[in-house]
């Protein structure tokens, strides 16, 4: 590991060691993008944003602390892409379109739902990404700096649509999190990491600040031998 992976590791079980102690996410946190209490206020914020209403095409990660997030992207019959864990397979997102969904929303935009009901597509069948809504486990308020779980899979989702030309400097990306989760410190980062513009807590939304433009694409030198073993799409 990097020092630079060492310092995200830190901020990681900081964080996740926070919300377990004072009953903030559940038991078992660690490992995991927290499923923090008050999601839905924060959900709520976030669809108070402009950014948002006008929004047509939403990408959203597919875990829980998300779920009213994409739950609510689909009432208001906005198009809602996931990606399919891992991005295993050789289309690596799910297509969710409330207009022809027959199934509810809360059960189609879970991780175990959509797989069964939903269909896959690839870059070259989507249509341009109007907003971005990503889990978190720490974001720094000053510059929008994000450390996630570790596993390095949301940075490769974005980069594969910026490539696809699906995803660009106009595309907002926000996240929600726990308010403890919304530090006042510098937070490491990478060359391929991306930032967020928006972070929505259940008590506030701040607007960021990225010091740096986001990755143009995938930065293939860091790429691990597993990524490129196991996901079709970066062969």
């Amino acid at each position: 590991m990097t020092s630079t992976d060492d310092a995200k590791q830190a901020v990681r079980r900081r964080v996740w060691d926070l919300l377990e102690r004072e009953g903030m996410a559940p038991p078992g946190v660690h490992g995991h993008i927290p499923d923090f209490t008050g999601k839905d206020d924060a959900a709520a914020r976030l669809a108070d944003l402009d950014v948002w209403k006008k929004a047509r095409v939403i990408k959203c990660n597919p875990d829980r602390a998300q779920l009213p997030v994409r739950v609510r992207a689909l009432q208001e019959g906005k198009l809602l892409y996931m990606a399919v864990p891992r991005l295993a397979t050789p289309k690596p997102f799910y297509l969710l379109d409330p207009a022809v969904l027959t199934v509810p929303f809360e059960t189609a935009a879970t991780s175990k739902g959509a797989p069964e009901i939903t269909p896959t597509v690839g870059p070259d069948e989507m249509r341009p990404v109007d907003m971005i809504v990503c889990g978190s486990v720490a974001i720094s308020r000053r510059n929008g700096v994000r450390v996630g779980k570790g596993a390095g899979y949301s940075d490769l989702e974005i980069a594969l649509l910026t490539e696809a030309g699906l995803v660009t400097r106009d595309t907002a990306i926000a996240t929600t999190v726990h308010q403890s989760q919304l530090l006042d410190e510098e937070l490491p980062d990478a060359d391929h990491d991306f930032s967020v513009d928006y972070a929505i807590t259940p008590e506030e939304v701040v607007a960021c600040a990225p010091d740096r433009a986001r990755p143009s694409g995938i930065v293939r030198g860091n790429l691990r031998p597993d990524q490129l073993d196991n996901i079709p799409a970066l062969r």
